[in-house]
């Protein structure tokens, strides 16, 4: 069986699709909960995949993603532009977090509207100097949180445009 057919075709893919999607940066879970749906999963299946996916990437950021950009400064100095972009986001989005600190992280990452999420959470964490098993509980709750809404208004949508409300 080819790799396409497998990941659309089988449960274990549709859930692999969905945690690949939920990783990516701008989309992570508020696109891929409705993805996962999308594809056929049931809800008891789509939400954990798009949940997993979404925290996968989020300690590594914490750790890491201050040395990263410190070595993107150094080596690829072209990529100058797009290291400031990022750490200005992270300085604009931190001072929403900074008042209320880990409370603040959760609520950050749980409204599930452009420019939050467990990505930018993460990134403001690592620019506020929060420690990783402190930043962390915020996060997956903050995911948790968006992961239950998107289940909400994914299903809400679901039987708007199938008529079944």
């Amino acid at each position: 069986m080819e790799l396409f057919q497998w990941i659309t075709a089988t449960t274990a893919g549709k859930c692999l699709f969905t945690m690949l999607v939920s990783m990516i940066p701008v989309i992570e879970l508020r696109g891929g909960l409705p993805f996962g749906v999308a594809l056929g999963l049931p809800y008891y299946l789509a939400f954990p995949a798009a949940v997993l996916g979404n925290l996968l990437p989020t300690p590594f950021i914490i750790v890491y993603i201050r040395r990263i950009f410190e070595l993107m400064r150094r080596y690829f100095p072209r990529l100058n532009g797009i290291v400031d972009r990022l750490e200005k986001k992270a300085h604009l989005k931190g001072q929403k977090v900074q008042r209320f600190q880990y409370i603040g992280l959760w609520l950050f990452v749980a409204i599930p509207l452009p420019g939050t999420g467990a990505w930018t959470g993460s990134l403001a964490a690592a620019f506020l100097g929060m420690r990783l098993k402190k930043a962390m509980p915020a996060v997956v709750l903050g995911v948790l949180t968006a992961g239950c809404i998107m289940l909400t208004l994914t299903h809400v949508g679901i039987n708007l445009f199938s008529g079944a409300v």
